[in-house]
C-alpha cells in the first residue's frame, strides 16, 4: 500500500492507494441514495432508500423507509400509496423478481445501471458513490440506518 500525503492549509491529509489484492478482502462497491422530491419544482426531497450494487459479488440489494411525515412536512398533498408503490417498484428491480418486468432478465450491473439513470420523476436516484465492503447485503442495511432513517 503507498501512501500520499496532501498539505492543505496546516493539515495534513492522508490519502491511501490499494492495490489489487491489498483490499482485505474487501470488495468495491457503488451506492445511491433513493430519494422522494414531492414537488419537482420546489427541488426539495427526502430520503427514503439506498441501492447498492457489488459486482465482485455479484449482489445488488435496495432497502426503503419513508418518513411519512417528513415526506407530508414537504407536501401535504403527496401520494404516499403511489410513492410506497415506486419503492417497491425498486426493490421488485433490485431482486430481478417476476415484477420487474423486462429488467428481471437483466444482470445486476444493468439493473443497477437502470436505477440509477436521472429522471424527473417523483422517486429519484441521487449520484453514485463508491466504498469498499466485506459484505454488501451489511453495507446495504448500514447505509439505510446512515443516510435515510
Amino acid at each position: 500500500m503507498s501512501e500520499r500525503h496532501i498539505h492543505m492549509a496546516g493539515s495534513v491529509v492522508e490519502r491511501h492507494i490499494i492495490k489489487g489484492g491489498q483490499g482485505g478482502g474487501r470488495d468495491v462497491f457503488e451506492y445511491a441514495l433513493l430519494r422522494v422530491v414531492p414537488r419537482i419544482e420546489r427541488g426539495e426531497c427526502v430520503n427514503a432508500g439506498v441501492l447498492v450494487y457489488c459486482r465482485a459479488k455479484g449482489y445488488l440489494g435496495a432497502r426503503t423507509h419513508l418518513d411519512e411525515a417528513r415526506l407530508l412536512a414537504l407536501d401535504p398533498d403527496a401520494d404516499v400509496t403511489g410513492i410506497r408503490a415506486a419503492l417497491g417498484a425498486v426493490e421488485g428491480v433490485c431482486g430481478g423478481a417476476d415484477t420487474a418486468g423486462q429488467a428481471a432478465g437483466d444482470d445486476a450491473g444493468r439493473r443497477f445501471r437502470w436505477l440509477v439513470a436521472p429522471r424527473s420523476t417523483v422517486v429519484q436516484p441521487g449520484p453514485v458513490h463508491t466504498g469498499l465492503t466485506i459484505d454488501p447485503a451489511a453495507e446495504t442495511e448500514r447505509l439505510l440506518n446512515l443516510l435515510v432513517r
